[in-house]
């Protein structure tokens, strides 16, 4: 076959892997922006119930998962390894607390009417992930993301000085949400044995709770079957989007990942707005313009465009000077 011939074909392949990522890490992103509407579904249940059952349905699910695609191995081995490990022990244990309180804080908010504060969350996580890259890794900002924080850290003052609060369902979610990704970095688990791993520590402390919720009468798992499959199907509403993003990600350039992050915080959005009716004023506007404008720079300096931009610049000065 000719060389241009094979180069062809690799090319093929590569654009169609590549177009396989995006659909599946934008499916994955969708089913985030869309499962307040599988927890509103649930808003007579407090929200302490829905995660213990979320976490006990998460890893049910999961172990379910390793044993049908024979990952079972794998994840004792995985156990084995982390158990003579104190450091990746502790790191494990962390995740796990982290994101549990993640999905409490989210869950929460959803059902007590501030879906607006969980979408901000989520578009100010990426930079709260660099900024934690920055005091905990000792990364370097470049200019275009000390920008990004300036433009982002207006956007929440605004919000702040004129509700007279900061928005702290917000900054939480953003923030356990970038502890989380930070302290995975020290696990490095394929994502189906990591899931199985974090549910399974916290999934005693979800049992302990359920079981007193049960002897003191307030569960309402067995209030109606609707009930029960809808608490027992959180657990799969939760694994099925991180296995279409962990499908996703590994075909998909870091950059296109970064843009597409923002497809769940903005249906997120749209359904608060225009489903929910959550209040969205000017202010609520002009802080989000912020924001985007912040996210856009960001993006854009993550991508070779943007590199190749500054570097340019520098050769400017350079040819200046």
């Amino acid at each position: 076959m000719p060389a241009c011939g094979i180069m062809g074909s690799v090319e093929q392949v590569k654009l169609r892997n590549e177009n396989e990522g995006v659909f599946y890490a934008a499916l994955s992103y969708f089913i985030w922006g869309i499962i307040p509407i599988y927890w509103k579904l649930l808003q007579d249940v407090q929200a302490y119930e829905i995660l213990a059952h979320r976490v006990l349905w998460s890893f049910v699910f999961m172990i379910g998962l390793l044993v049908a695609t024979k990952q079972w191995k794998g994840f004792v081995s995985y156990v084995r390894e982390i158990a003579g490990n104190r450091k990746k022990l502790f790191a494990l244990l962390g995740a796990s607390l982290l994101v549990s309180a993640n999905w409490g804080i989210f869950i929460w908010a959803v059902n007590s009417g501030h879906i607006l504060q969980t979408s901000l969350g989520y578009y100010i996580n990426p930079l709260v992930s660099v900024l934690l890259g920055v005091i905990v890794l000792k990364e370097k900002l470049s200019g275009a993301q000390v920008l990004s924080f300036a433009l982002a850290a207006v956007g929440v003052l605004i919000l702040g000085i004129h509700f007279g609060q900061i928005p702290w369902v917000s900054l939480l979610l953003a923030i356990t949400f970038g502890l989380y990704g930070l302290v995975k970095k020290l696990i490095n688990a394929d994502a189906a044995i990591g899931l199985t791993l974090e549910t399974m520590m916290v999934t005693p402390l979800a049992i302990g709770y359920w079981i007193y919720l049960l002897f003191t009468a307030h569960s309402e798992f067995f209030v109606s079957a609707d009930t029960a499959l809808l608490l027992m199907g959180g657990g799969i509403a939760t694994a099925l989007p991180l296995l279409y993003f962990a499908k996703g990600a590994q075909k998909v350039p870091l950059s296109m990942l970064g843009f597409l992050q923002y497809i769940a915080p903005t249906i997120t959005l749209i359904l608060g707005v225009f489903l929910y009716h959550e209040t969205f004023t000017k202010t609520h506007l002009l802080a989000f313009i912020f924001i985007w404008s912040a996210l856009t720079i960001y993006s854009l300096s993550m991508t070779k465009w943007g590199t190749a931009g500054v570097q340019r610049m520098k050769n400017l000065l350079k040819i200046g000077a």
